[in-house]
């Protein structure tokens, strides 16, 4: 027979150790050598009993007193693992580790969730459009939705109306049954589903017509919301308790609005400032004028000075989106694109050739007068 390797290494901790050093050690050495992650390994096997073994000992204040004194001798027959069990080891544990690997799975305890306590509804998510300008001055939008709510002829209950569910016998109104079982590590206690009640802990005798039992119907819900000022695109408004309904008394899920905005033909959103591109004549950009842009607030009067060039670009102060939640608004951005003359007369062609060679007219040297001067 093998020898016994010493305990401590066998977990990896020093002699010293604290409890607490000593399980989180047996917790990462546990889900090393599972043999639900190495079936048919047998060296993972040995390597896991080894690791229980160890855990057992040294997590007994006593037995490791022991153990510490005589070493292996001190312990034999103590640790309980002479037929392949457990003994008297703490399953808690193991169902904790368990749990933290397979989400409470199997039967160790810990991570089952029970289904006849109140559970809350589930979230609805909708898609609502709006227009650039409901999106930026905020509006009121009626919402169709499909959604469950509690039943009104049996008030939630799933029974007929005038009786009510009666505690499931089988689990005494847990939902869940203990049974104890031989595992590959010995016997233990396994917490399942109620068979009889699927986990409800209550049984309905006589279902209710208009619901079957299930204690909520399917309706059809027109509601208003307040859309606020500022949003866009992409963002999400939650409503509370407007979701499905909940089951044994929970609380109903949310409603969730997906925003998304139109674009629009004239103004470009960029956060809460507001782009415009503004068309003006050439006569316009040569001689100055005073322009009349649009904002999302109404008309602004705007003067531009003389000799405007194409793409310059003048702010509105606080004439853009209303900031979301807050106070104030955004600016308005105007792009000035001169717009170039087409069909012109003869006297209106005439006129800027004349325009073109006039020593006095003041403009800075163009791309081409650039071109003409190197080829002079």
């Amino acid at each position: 027979m093998a020898e016994k390797r010493d305990y401590y290494d066998v977990l990896g901790v020093n002699k010293g150790a604290t409890g607490d050093e000593i399980k989180k050690a047996f917790r990462k050495m546990s889900k090393k050598y599972h043999p639900d992650l190495h079936p048919d390994d047998k060296v993972a096997e040995e390597k896991f009993k080894e690791v229980n073994e160890a855990y057992q000992v040294l997590s007994d204040d006593e037995k490791r007193q022991r153990y510490d004194q005589f070493g292996h001798a001190g312990v034999d027959g103590n640790a309980g693992f002479g037929g392949g069990g457990f003994g008297g080891f703490d399953m808690g544990d193991l169902g904790d580790i368990f749990g933290d690997m397979f989400g409470g799975f199997g039967g160790f305890g810990g991570g089952r969730s029970r289904r006849n306590g109140p559970r809350r509804g589930s979230d609805l998510t909708e898609y609502i459009t709006l227009t650039f300008m409901e999106a930026a001055f905020g509006c009121k939008k009626k919402i169709n939705i499909t959604k469950t709510e509690k039943c009104d002829e049996c008030g939630g209950s799933g029974a007929k109306k005038g009786t009510q569910p009666v505690t499931c016998s089988h689990c005494n109104g847990t939902g869940q049954i203990q049974q104890r079982r031989q595992t590959m590590f010995g016997f233990s206690n396994v917490i399942t589903e109620c068979p009889t009640c699927h986990g409800k802990g209550k049984i309905i005798q006589e279902p209710c017509s208009a619901c079957r039992g299930s204690g909520s119907v399917r309706k059809n819900k027109t509601i208003e919301v307040d859309i606020p000022a500022g949003i866009d695109t992409d963002q999400v408004m939650r409503i509370g308790g407007a979701g499905n309904a909940g089951t044994n008394g929970g609380p109903s899920g949310d409603l969730q609005l997906v925003i998304r905005v139109k674009a629009d033909e004239i103004f470009k959103r960029d956060g809460f400032n507001v782009n415009v591109t503004f068309p003006v004549s050439f006569p316009q950009a040569a001689l100055g004028a005073t322009l009349k842009v649009p904002t999302i607030h109404g008309m602004v009067e705007y003067d531009i000075p003389e000799g405007t060039q194409t793409n310059t670009r003048f702010k509105l102060r606080g004439k853009g989106i209303p900031v979301l939640n807050g106070r104030g608004n955004g600016d308005q951005y105007v792009t000035v694109v001169v717009e170039v003359p087409k069909n012109l007369s003869e006297r209106q062609k005439e006129i800027l050739r004349e325009l073109d060679t006039d020593t006095n007219y003041d403009r800075k040297q163009s791309f081409m007068d650039k071109v003409k001067n190197i080829f002079k």
